[in-house]
């Protein structure tokens, strides 16, 4: 019998927590996973512990075997796995139980602006594995978002038959540590064709569990899954340790979902057995027969902007070409010269000024109140940078809200600059997501928070990126999350020019071109050699006057601008000015050009 042929008659109970129990068991804090190969008796026990318990679906003791947790090249955790699987072949022989293949997520060692392809790839090769040892269901557990998995349950799922099962991990307010809902993590799972179940598991305990799917209106063909926490831990000498003998409260609680209609229930971090005999022995595991005949996939439906592209009140995109210009928040107090730059853009057809979020990892003036002042101050349209270097999912989803109740409705969304290494010994990065993760963050609020008036945001494009297909790939993504435009980084030759027009054919992203007039040669000098991602040729610095006056240089500046508009006026949905010490002036001369 196959588990979709079971399922389409029964609820589906499952076994239990295996890291929690196996370290109570055996008062170990080692991995669980290196019993695999050093104590399988140990590993045959607990399986046989729970199918004696009334599981009828045990997972792999494979969460944790991947190179990173395991600390081992990929030839011992291959065998590792193999090695889980027929441990757990073994403990199921002669029983009507089902075996699923346990993935559990590879933390993200990369730089946050590094490419993570061999996540995907190590997932695909984990999934293959099991699917050469006939293992015919996976169970992807414990995940804050898909990030990383899709391509992975794509492609395995083009060779092989499997079941696949979903399953996220979130807090008690229904948000997980990408700070995306529950409702958005399950409505996207439910759209994927190859995912076959979906679910919770870990993060929180039965009670609150039951909460969060109350809140979710969810009509799928997808089965469902609950694996709550026993409860929640408290910490004794250093280690998370569940104290919970409260079964009859988890198995009223998982009575309550099962009724609701979860096809699939066990358990996460905390349940032992007991627990799984309990719930065993109270469901009634008779369900009516699903059909997806009747039900069909969870549809998203999609929200109507009414505040479009840079404040415009129709939506829509003016003829002309757009124009933002950037003001750089102070690194004092004092912000008068700011502000008289504000007050003099007020009169120039500017549509949007934008606020860098502390560039280079140094401190300045928080960049969404600095833009708050300056739109009571001028009236004008604000955007400012969000960087995901200093705040995490708690404090990003708090910004936003307050920026959206302060009538900012539109973000340059970017990962950020690194920390300066004289200061990452007191200072520490976050970089709980990339610009990626927290774009669909932001697109996760506009649901549920400002369907009337969503956030318009957009990313950043590096067109000096020496692989520009990765770069490609990067917008389209970023567009496949709700990106609406793109500020590129300051355009200084052709070449740079030609690249960004590259791009431009290959997404049909709307394209702000970055244009920095530089002010003399020391200033050029200075951003070739100081600052990364700025192209700066030596032939752009021989063009200024090495003793030239403060008129020359900006003459010279003018200039290279406007030769880059005649670059890109052809494809260019509008230009990104950012002036050198706020020298705003130079864009009356500039503009001739537009």
């Amino acid at each position: 019998m196959t588990i979709q042929e079971y399922l389409q008659r029964n609820k589906l109970i499952t076994d239990g927590s295996f890291g929690t129990y196996y370290a109570g068991k055996y008062q170990t804090d080692e991995i669980p996973e290196a019993a695999n190969t050093e104590h399988p008796d140990r590993v045959s026990s607990i399986h046989h512990s729970y199918i004696d318990a009334g599981a009828r679906l045990i997972r792999t003791n494979t969460f944790a075997s991947n190179t990173v947790l395991l600390s081992s090249d990929w030839a011992s955790v291959e065998q590792n796995i193999r090695a889980a699987i027929q441990l757990a072949k073994d403990a199921v022989k002669s029983k009507d139980i089902f075996i699923a293949g346990d993935i559990g997520p590879i933390p993200d060692t990369s730089s946050p602006n590094t490419e993570t392809d061999l996540l995907a790839e190590e997932y695909y090769q984990i999934a293959r594995i099991f699917a050469e040892e006939g293992i015919q269901i996976l169970t992807f557990e414990t995940f804050p978002d898909m990030e990383h998995i899709l391509p992975a349950i794509s492609r395995i799922k083009k060779g092989y038959p499997l079941f696949i099962m979903m399953q996220f991990c979130v807090d008690q307010f229904g948000y997980s540590a990408s700070g995306l809902s529950a409702k958005k993590l399950l409505e996207e799972a439910a759209s994927v064709p190859e995912i076959d179940a979906i679910g919770l598991n870990c993060g929180v305990g039965p009670g609150h569990m039951n909460q969060i799917y109350g809140k979710v209106d969810l009509h799928s063909d997808k089965y469902l899954i609950a694996l709550p926490n026993a409860g929640y831990p408290k910490r004794l000498r250093g280690r998370q340790i569940f104290f919970n003998n409260n079964t009859d409260y988890f198995t009223e609680k998982m009575t309550e979902l099962s009724t609701a209609g979860i096809d699939i229930l066990g358990g996460c971090c905390g349940t032992n057995p007991s627990f799984i005999k309990a719930i065993s022995s109270a469901l009634d595991i008779r369900q009516s027969v699903k059909s997806a005949s009747i039900l069909s996939h969870t549809e998203v439906e999609a929200y109507k902007k009414k505040s479009g592209f840079f404040c415009q009140e129709d939506g829509t995109v003016k003829d002309k070409k757009l124009i933002a210009v950037e003001l750089a928040p102070p690194v004092s107090a004092n912000d008068e010269k700011l502000l008289e730059a504000a007050h003099f853009l007020r009169n120039e057809d500017v549509d949007v000024l934008t606020f860098p979020d502390s560039p280079s990892g140094r401190t300045r003036i928080d960049s969404v109140l600095m833009a708050e002042k300056i739109r009571r101050s001028t009236g004008m349209c604000v955007m400012p940078h969000i960087c995901c270097r200093d705040k995490n999912a708690i404090a990003m989803r708090s910004l936003i809200l307050g920026a959206h109740i302060n009538d900012i409705h539109n973000l340059l969304i970017i990962t950020g600059d690194p920390i300066p290494s004289l200061a990452r010994q007191t200072v520490k990065s976050v970089f709980n997501f990339d610009s990626v993760g927290l774009m669909k963050i932001v697109r996760d609020m506009n649901q549920e928070y400002f369907p009337d008036a969503p956030m318009v945001y957009g990313g950043a494009i590096n067109q000096g990126r020496r692989n520009l297909e990765v770069e490609i790939k990067r917008v389209k993504r970023k567009m496949e999350v709700g990106a609406e435009f793109f500020l590129t980084q300051p355009v200084f030759s052709k070449n740079d020019a030609d690249r960004v027009r590259y791009i431009k054919e290959s997404t049909g992203a709307r394209i702000l071109c970055g244009i920095m007039p530089l002010i003399s040669r020391k200033n050029a000098s200075f951003m070739k050699n100081e600052i990364a991602g700025v192209d700066v040729t030596d032939e752009i610095i021989q063009r200024y006057p090495e003793h030239g006056t403060k008129e020359e240089g900006e003459a010279v500046g003018v200039a290279i601008a406007r030769e880059i508009i005649e670059y890109t006026k052809d494809f260019a949905d509008g230009y990104y000015f950012s002036f050198p010490f706020n020298r705003v002036h130079l864009l009356k001369e500039i503009r001739k050009s537009l």
